[in-house]
Protein backbone atom coordinates (compact mmCIF):
# COMPACT_ATOMS: atom_id res chain seq x y z
CA UNK A 1 0.00 0.00 0.00
CA UNK A 2 2.90 2.23 0.94
CA UNK A 3 4.62 1.74 -2.46
CA UNK A 4 1.13 2.84 -4.46
CA UNK A 5 0.66 5.90 -2.61
CA UNK A 6 4.70 7.06 -2.73
CA UNK A 7 3.76 6.63 -6.76
CA UNK A 8 0.97 8.55 -6.22
CA UNK A 9 1.95 11.39 -4.90
CA UNK A 10 5.27 11.59 -7.07
CA UNK A 11 3.06 11.83 -9.90
CA UNK A 12 0.79 14.33 -8.76
CA UNK A 13 4.35 16.59 -7.93
CA UNK A 14 5.24 15.93 -11.11
CA UNK A 15 2.01 16.92 -12.70
CA UNK A 16 1.89 20.26 -10.32
CA UNK A 17 5.33 21.58 -11.92
CA UNK A 18 4.68 20.08 -15.51
CA UNK A 19 1.44 22.40 -15.01
CA UNK A 20 3.80 25.92 -13.59
CA UNK A 21 5.33 25.63 -16.90
CA UNK A 22 5.15 27.91 -19.45
CA UNK A 23 5.15 25.40 -22.73
CA UNK A 24 2.77 23.81 -20.83
CA UNK A 25 0.04 26.55 -20.35
CA UNK A 26 0.35 27.48 -23.85
CA UNK A 27 -0.63 23.64 -24.92
CA UNK A 28 -4.23 24.09 -23.89
CA UNK A 29 -5.32 20.39 -24.74
CA UNK A 30 -2.01 18.94 -22.81
CA UNK A 31 -2.62 21.58 -20.17
CA UNK A 32 -6.57 20.85 -19.74
CA UNK A 33 -5.66 16.67 -19.56
CA UNK A 34 -2.80 17.49 -16.42
CA UNK A 35 -5.78 19.51 -14.88
CA UNK A 36 -8.09 16.60 -15.21
CA UNK A 37 -5.28 14.17 -14.01
CA UNK A 38 -4.20 16.35 -10.77
CA UNK A 39 -7.81 16.38 -10.02
CA UNK A 40 -8.38 12.74 -10.10
CA UNK A 41 -4.71 11.97 -8.00
CA UNK A 42 -5.73 14.72 -5.32
CA UNK A 43 -8.04 13.02 -2.96
CA UNK A 44 -5.83 10.13 -2.70
CA UNK A 45 -3.28 12.32 -2.35
CA UNK A 46 -4.74 13.75 0.44
CA UNK A 47 -6.32 11.05 2.19
CA UNK A 48 -2.20 9.31 2.19
CA UNK A 49 -0.76 12.43 3.73
CA UNK A 50 -3.54 12.49 6.10
CA UNK A 51 -2.49 9.08 6.98
CA UNK A 52 1.38 9.96 6.87
CA UNK A 53 0.64 12.86 9.49
CA UNK A 54 -1.45 10.55 11.51
CA UNK A 55 1.20 8.16 12.00
CA UNK A 56 3.85 10.94 12.75
CA UNK A 57 1.20 11.57 15.55
CA UNK A 58 1.54 7.93 17.19
CA UNK A 59 4.91 8.24 17.07
CA UNK A 60 5.07 11.07 19.52
CA UNK A 61 2.55 10.06 21.42
CA UNK A 62 4.08 6.70 22.27
CA UNK A 63 7.46 8.48 22.67
CA UNK A 64 5.49 10.58 25.63
CA UNK A 65 4.61 6.82 27.21
CA UNK A 66 8.05 6.83 28.78
CA UNK A 67 7.55 10.32 30.58
CA UNK A 68 5.77 9.68 33.86
CA UNK A 69 3.49 13.04 34.22
CA UNK A 70 2.79 12.69 30.21
CA UNK A 71 1.77 9.27 30.41
CA UNK A 72 -2.04 9.38 31.08
CA UNK A 73 -2.65 12.30 28.63
CA UNK A 74 -0.45 10.24 26.00
CA UNK A 75 -1.92 7.30 26.63
CA UNK A 76 -5.36 8.99 25.74
CA UNK A 77 -4.07 10.74 22.95
CA UNK A 78 -2.59 7.35 21.61
CA UNK A 79 -6.34 5.57 22.00
CA UNK A 80 -7.97 8.19 19.75
CA UNK A 81 -4.89 8.16 17.51
CA UNK A 82 -5.44 4.33 16.91
CA UNK A 83 -9.43 4.52 16.19
CA UNK A 84 -8.30 7.03 13.36
CA UNK A 85 -5.56 5.26 11.80
CA UNK A 86 -8.01 2.43 11.42
CA UNK A 87 -10.54 4.51 9.72
CA UNK A 88 -8.26 6.17 7.47
CA UNK A 89 -6.53 2.55 6.39
CA UNK A 90 -9.49 1.56 5.65
CA UNK A 91 -10.18 4.47 3.55
CA UNK A 92 -7.32 4.09 1.93
CA UNK A 93 -7.81 0.75 1.35
CA UNK A 94 -11.08 1.76 -0.44
CA UNK A 95 -9.28 3.70 -2.92
CA UNK A 96 -7.02 0.50 -4.08
CA UNK A 97 -10.53 -1.24 -5.03
CA UNK A 98 -10.60 -1.72 -8.75
CA UNK A 99 -12.85 1.28 -10.13
CA UNK A 100 -16.36 0.08 -12.02
CA UNK A 101 -15.17 1.45 -16.07
CA UNK A 102 -19.22 2.28 -16.46
CA UNK A 103 -19.07 4.40 -13.06
CA UNK A 104 -18.68 7.95 -15.15
CA UNK A 105 -21.10 7.24 -17.98
CA UNK A 106 -24.55 8.99 -18.45
CA UNK A 107 -27.11 6.37 -17.83
CA UNK A 108 -30.63 5.06 -19.23
CA UNK A 109 -33.31 4.67 -16.95
CA UNK A 110 -36.33 2.42 -17.36
CA UNK A 111 -39.38 2.77 -14.88
CA UNK A 112 -42.69 0.24 -15.74
CA UNK A 113 -45.59 -0.10 -13.24
CA UNK A 114 -45.67 -3.52 -11.36
CA UNK A 115 -48.29 -5.21 -9.77
CA UNK A 116 -51.30 -2.71 -8.57
CA UNK A 117 -52.71 -1.61 -11.67
CA UNK A 118 -53.75 2.23 -11.62
CA UNK A 119 -52.13 2.87 -8.48
CA UNK A 120 -48.68 1.16 -9.51
CA UNK A 121 -48.71 3.50 -12.94
CA UNK A 122 -49.26 6.71 -10.57
CA UNK A 123 -46.54 4.97 -8.03
CA UNK A 124 -44.34 5.11 -11.78
CA UNK A 125 -45.30 8.41 -12.65
CA UNK A 126 -44.00 9.40 -8.86
CA UNK A 127 -40.42 7.87 -9.42
CA UNK A 128 -40.12 9.35 -12.73
CA UNK A 129 -41.08 12.75 -11.27
CA UNK A 130 -38.28 11.73 -8.27
CA UNK A 131 -35.27 10.77 -10.56
CA UNK A 132 -36.08 13.66 -12.86
CA UNK A 133 -35.97 16.07 -9.33
CA UNK A 134 -32.65 14.09 -8.53
CA UNK A 135 -31.09 14.97 -12.06
CA UNK A 136 -32.11 18.30 -11.30
CA UNK A 137 -30.52 18.52 -7.71
CA UNK A 138 -27.48 17.06 -8.60
CA UNK A 139 -26.61 19.13 -12.14
CA UNK A 140 -27.44 16.54 -14.20
CA UNK A 141 -29.05 16.58 -17.57
CA UNK A 142 -32.25 14.50 -17.92
CA UNK A 143 -34.17 13.55 -21.27
CA UNK A 144 -37.15 11.35 -21.77
CA UNK A 145 -37.11 9.18 -24.77
CA UNK A 146 -40.49 7.31 -24.63
CA UNK A 147 -43.48 7.17 -22.09
CA UNK A 148 -46.89 5.39 -21.76
CA UNK A 149 -49.46 7.10 -19.73
CA UNK A 150 -52.21 5.78 -17.76
CA UNK A 151 -56.06 7.49 -18.48
CA UNK A 152 -55.41 9.07 -14.43
CA UNK A 153 -52.07 10.54 -15.32
CA UNK A 154 -49.80 7.90 -13.91
CA UNK A 155 -46.47 6.04 -15.89
CA UNK A 156 -46.92 2.86 -17.04
CA UNK A 157 -43.41 2.97 -18.94
CA UNK A 158 -41.39 5.53 -19.08
CA UNK A 159 -37.46 5.45 -20.83
CA UNK A 160 -35.48 8.91 -20.18
CA UNK A 161 -31.69 9.49 -19.71
CA UNK A 162 -29.90 10.84 -17.05
CA UNK A 163 -26.25 12.87 -18.65
CA UNK A 164 -23.29 13.81 -16.41
CA UNK A 165 -20.22 13.32 -15.16
CA UNK A 166 -20.62 10.62 -12.62
CA UNK A 167 -24.50 9.69 -13.24
CA UNK A 168 -23.95 5.88 -13.29
CA UNK A 169 -22.24 5.62 -10.10
CA UNK A 170 -24.73 7.74 -8.32
CA UNK A 171 -27.99 5.44 -9.92
CA UNK A 172 -27.00 1.90 -10.31
CA UNK A 173 -28.30 1.24 -7.10
CA UNK A 174 -32.10 1.62 -8.12
CA UNK A 175 -32.12 -1.09 -10.72
CA UNK A 176 -35.19 -3.70 -8.66
CA UNK A 177 -38.47 -3.44 -7.53
CA UNK A 178 -39.76 -0.81 -5.63
CA UNK A 179 -42.95 -0.96 -3.73
CA UNK A 180 -45.55 1.74 -2.03
CA UNK A 181 -47.72 1.49 0.80
CA UNK A 182 -50.51 4.15 0.71
CA UNK A 183 -54.39 4.23 0.81
CA UNK A 184 -55.21 5.33 -2.61
CA UNK A 185 -57.21 8.50 -3.07
CA UNK A 186 -59.88 5.97 -4.69
CA UNK A 187 -60.05 3.74 -1.72
CA UNK A 188 -63.29 4.54 0.20
CA UNK A 189 -62.36 2.03 3.63
CA UNK A 190 -58.93 3.67 3.74
CA UNK A 191 -57.11 0.32 3.37
CA UNK A 192 -53.76 0.60 2.60
CA UNK A 193 -52.65 -0.58 -0.92
CA UNK A 194 -49.44 -1.85 -1.76
CA UNK A 195 -48.09 -1.76 -5.31
CA UNK A 196 -45.05 -2.20 -7.05
CA UNK A 197 -43.01 -0.61 -9.71
CA UNK A 198 -39.53 -1.89 -11.55
CA UNK A 199 -36.92 -0.05 -12.32
CA UNK A 200 -33.51 -0.88 -14.70
CA UNK A 201 -30.95 1.67 -14.91
CA UNK A 202 -28.25 1.00 -17.98
CA UNK A 203 -24.81 3.01 -18.34
CA UNK A 204 -24.88 4.69 -21.82
CA UNK A 205 -22.59 2.59 -24.16
CA UNK A 206 -21.22 4.49 -26.92
CA UNK A 207 -18.87 1.97 -28.17
CA UNK A 208 -21.34 -1.16 -27.78
CA UNK A 209 -20.53 -3.79 -30.50
CA UNK A 210 -23.99 -5.26 -31.08
CA UNK A 211 -24.27 -7.44 -34.19
CA UNK A 212 -27.75 -6.44 -35.47
CA UNK A 213 -29.39 -8.33 -38.65
CA UNK A 214 -32.09 -5.87 -39.93
CA UNK A 215 -34.47 -9.00 -40.76
CA UNK A 216 -34.78 -9.35 -37.32
CA UNK A 217 -36.21 -6.14 -36.67
CA UNK A 218 -40.09 -4.92 -36.57
CA UNK A 219 -40.12 -1.21 -37.52
CA UNK A 220 -43.40 0.46 -36.33
CA UNK A 221 -44.39 4.20 -36.86
CA UNK A 222 -47.44 5.62 -34.91
CA UNK A 223 -48.33 9.05 -33.78
CA UNK A 224 -46.46 10.69 -30.67
CA UNK A 225 -48.85 11.22 -27.58
CA UNK A 226 -48.12 12.23 -24.35
CA UNK A 227 -45.03 13.83 -22.35
CA UNK A 228 -42.36 14.42 -24.68
CA UNK A 229 -45.13 14.64 -27.92
CA UNK A 230 -46.98 17.48 -27.40
CA UNK A 231 -44.43 19.10 -30.18
CA UNK A 232 -44.82 16.34 -32.58
CA UNK A 233 -48.34 14.87 -32.63
CA UNK A 234 -48.96 16.21 -35.69
CA UNK A 235 -47.14 13.52 -37.78
CA UNK A 236 -46.14 9.83 -37.00
CA UNK A 237 -42.91 10.61 -36.13
CA UNK A 238 -42.22 7.79 -32.85
CA UNK A 239 -41.15 4.85 -33.88
CA UNK A 240 -41.18 1.09 -31.97
CA UNK A 241 -38.74 -1.32 -33.18
CA UNK A 242 -39.11 -4.93 -32.12
CA UNK A 243 -36.67 -7.70 -32.04
CA UNK A 244 -38.12 -10.33 -33.11
CA UNK A 245 -35.71 -13.31 -32.22
CA UNK A 246 -35.76 -11.32 -27.86
CA UNK A 247 -38.91 -10.06 -28.00
CA UNK A 248 -37.26 -7.08 -26.88
CA UNK A 249 -39.42 -3.74 -27.88
CA UNK A 250 -37.84 -0.02 -27.45
CA UNK A 251 -39.63 3.21 -28.83
CA UNK A 252 -38.52 6.56 -28.86
CA UNK A 253 -41.03 9.89 -29.64
CA UNK A 254 -38.89 12.90 -27.82
CA UNK A 255 -37.41 13.53 -31.56
CA UNK A 256 -39.67 15.23 -33.99
CA UNK A 257 -37.55 13.61 -37.25
CA UNK A 258 -38.94 10.20 -37.41
CA UNK A 259 -35.01 9.34 -38.42
CA UNK A 260 -33.79 10.94 -35.09
CA UNK A 261 -36.37 8.46 -33.20
CA UNK A 262 -35.01 5.70 -35.41
CA UNK A 263 -31.86 6.31 -34.16
CA UNK A 264 -32.39 6.21 -30.93
CA UNK A 265 -34.28 3.34 -30.56
CA UNK A 266 -31.99 1.34 -32.51
CA UNK A 267 -28.97 2.84 -30.14
CA UNK A 268 -31.13 1.76 -27.01
CA UNK A 269 -31.93 -1.72 -28.55
CA UNK A 270 -28.33 -2.06 -29.06
CA UNK A 271 -27.62 -0.89 -25.11
CA UNK A 272 -30.52 -3.50 -24.30
CA UNK A 273 -29.43 -6.48 -26.06
CA UNK A 274 -25.89 -5.80 -24.83
CA UNK A 275 -26.63 -5.87 -21.26
CA UNK A 276 -29.03 -8.90 -21.16
CA UNK A 277 -25.61 -10.95 -22.99
CA UNK A 278 -24.06 -9.56 -19.82
CA UNK A 279 -26.13 -10.27 -17.20
CA UNK A 280 -26.34 -13.93 -18.97
CA UNK A 281 -22.48 -14.44 -18.78
CA UNK A 282 -22.43 -12.74 -15.20
CA UNK A 283 -24.96 -14.73 -13.63
CA UNK A 284 -23.16 -17.56 -12.77
CA UNK A 285 -20.96 -15.14 -10.36
CA UNK A 286 -23.89 -13.48 -9.18
CA UNK A 287 -24.98 -16.97 -8.06
CA UNK A 288 -22.26 -17.81 -6.12
CA UNK A 289 -21.26 -14.34 -4.95
CA UNK A 290 -24.32 -11.58 -4.59
CA UNK A 291 -23.18 -8.29 -3.18
CA UNK A 292 -24.59 -6.48 0.20
CA UNK A 293 -26.84 -4.09 -1.72
CA UNK A 294 -27.96 -6.64 -4.36
CA UNK A 295 -27.35 -8.06 -7.73
CA UNK A 296 -29.10 -5.47 -9.41
CA UNK A 297 -31.42 -7.77 -10.93
CA UNK A 298 -35.28 -5.77 -11.20
CA UNK A 299 -36.72 -8.70 -9.96
CA UNK A 300 -35.40 -7.74 -6.42
CA UNK A 301 -37.46 -5.89 -3.99
CA UNK A 302 -34.96 -2.96 -2.76
CA UNK A 303 -37.01 -0.63 -1.55
CA UNK A 304 -40.18 0.35 0.54
CA UNK A 305 -41.88 3.99 0.19
CA UNK A 306 -44.38 3.95 3.48
CA UNK A 307 -46.41 6.82 3.05
CA UNK A 308 -48.61 6.59 6.45
CA UNK A 309 -45.33 5.88 8.75
CA UNK A 310 -43.83 8.71 6.23
CA UNK A 311 -40.79 6.35 6.02
CA UNK A 312 -38.61 5.15 3.62
CA UNK A 313 -36.86 1.58 3.77
CA UNK A 314 -33.81 -0.01 1.85
CA UNK A 315 -34.10 -3.34 2.47
CA UNK A 316 -30.52 -3.91 1.05
CA UNK A 317 -29.09 -2.51 4.14
CA UNK A 318 -31.75 -2.08 6.88
CA UNK A 319 -31.56 1.74 5.95
CA UNK A 320 -35.27 3.33 6.86
CA UNK A 321 -35.47 7.27 7.04
CA UNK A 322 -38.16 9.16 7.80
CA UNK A 323 -37.91 11.71 4.78
CA UNK A 324 -40.65 10.13 2.49
CA UNK A 325 -41.41 13.85 1.26
CA UNK A 326 -37.49 15.21 0.21
CA UNK A 327 -36.78 11.74 -1.39
CA UNK A 328 -39.35 11.63 -3.35
CA UNK A 329 -38.44 15.07 -4.27
CA UNK A 330 -35.39 13.92 -5.64
CA UNK A 331 -33.38 14.02 -2.25
CA UNK A 332 -31.46 10.81 -2.95
CA UNK A 333 -28.70 11.33 -1.47
CA UNK A 334 -28.81 9.88 2.29
CA UNK A 335 -30.28 6.81 0.09
CA UNK A 336 -27.31 6.93 -1.99
CA UNK A 337 -24.29 7.47 0.33
CA UNK A 338 -24.70 4.66 2.79
CA UNK A 339 -25.04 2.16 0.02
CA UNK A 340 -21.81 3.37 -2.28
CA UNK A 341 -20.23 2.80 1.37
CA UNK A 342 -21.56 -0.72 2.36
CA UNK A 343 -21.05 -1.65 -1.79
CA UNK A 344 -17.30 -0.52 -1.04
CA UNK A 345 -16.77 -2.25 2.24
CA UNK A 346 -18.66 -5.62 0.57
CA UNK A 347 -15.85 -5.28 -1.88
CA UNK A 348 -13.49 -5.03 0.47
CA UNK A 349 -14.58 -7.64 2.42
CA UNK A 350 -14.44 -10.02 -1.25
CA UNK A 351 -11.15 -9.15 -2.04
CA UNK A 352 -9.51 -9.40 1.76
CA UNK A 353 -11.44 -12.99 1.57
Amino acid sequence: MKEYFERIVARYEEVAIALAQPETIADQPLFQSLMREMAELEPQVSAWKAYRDLKQQEADARELLGIPEMHEMAREELSKLEEALARQEEALQLMLLPRDEDDQRDVVMEVRAGAGGEEAALFGALLVRMYMRYAERSGFEASLVNVSESDIGGVREAVFTISGRGAFSRLKYESGVHRIQRVPTTEASGRIHTSTATVAVLPVLEDVQVDINPGDLRVDVYRSSGKGGQHVNTTDSAVRITHLPTGLVVACQNERSQIKNHETALKLLKLRLYERSREERDAAYADHRKNQVGTGDRSERIRTYNFPQGRVTDHRIGLTLYQIELILDGDLDPLIEPLAIAAQQELLRQEMA
